[in-house]
């Protein structure tokens, strides 16, 4: 078990059942008081911030946490088939962990997974990613005094709002973590 002086901003630590990610951490010495440190970290469950105090000296269970690039490779039931490129070793990744963005993911796509031991704890898919507009309505002329969205059906299924001017064939480039249009990709 490691203590608090052992943890720095980026370490992953078990706090309540869950795993989590330092994102701040502070040594506070307050005048004539005992010395503790406040820690911001983010819960890599459901992604909600979340702040604590630990005395100092505090026993905390800090994990090795191990981060590697694969290339995802296809859908086989609740598990995504990812390879390392490096080693050529095929690992089963859960699709829950990439949450919402599970729906901008296309096949061979380089995601971040993390790994305790051999167990995949998160994942991340790109920051943004380029897809296909299959549907979209034809936007209304004369109907460009202000910004105008429109829905439109990427392939692999996500509905997202683009502008006015895109038309079925674009590709678009969309962040992963909002899920918003950023913009178009001109090839």
């Amino acid at each position: 078990m490691a203590s608090t002086s052992d943890v720095n901003i980026g370490s992953y630590i078990r706090f309540n059942g869950d795993i989590c990610q330092i994102m701040e951490w502070q040594h506070r010495t307050p005048g004539n008081l005992r010395a503790f440190y406040q820690g911001k970290m983010r819960n890599l469950r459901n992604g909600k911030l979340n702040e604590h105090r630990w005395r100092s000296g505090e026993g905390m269970d800090v994990l090795r946490v191990e981060i590697h690039e694969l290339q995802y490779l296809y859908r086989e039931g609740d598990n995504l088939v990812c390879m390392d490129q490096t080693t050529f070793e095929q690992k089963h990744v859960p699709a829950e962990l990439f949450g919402d963005a599970m729906r901008f993911m296309k096949e061979e796509m380089v995601v971040q997974v993390g790994f305790e031991s051999d167990t995949p704890i998160f994942a991340r898919p790109p920051k943004m990613v380029e897809l296909e507009v299959t549907y979209t309505e034809h936007a209304v002329k004369g109907d460009t005094s202000n910004k105008v969205m429109k829905a439109a059906t990427l392939a692999g299924g996500a509905e997202i709002s683009v502008p006015s001017f895109v038309d079925i064939g674009t590709i678009v480039r969309v962040d992963t973590e909002t899920g918003e249009y950023m913009d178009r990709v001109k090839k």
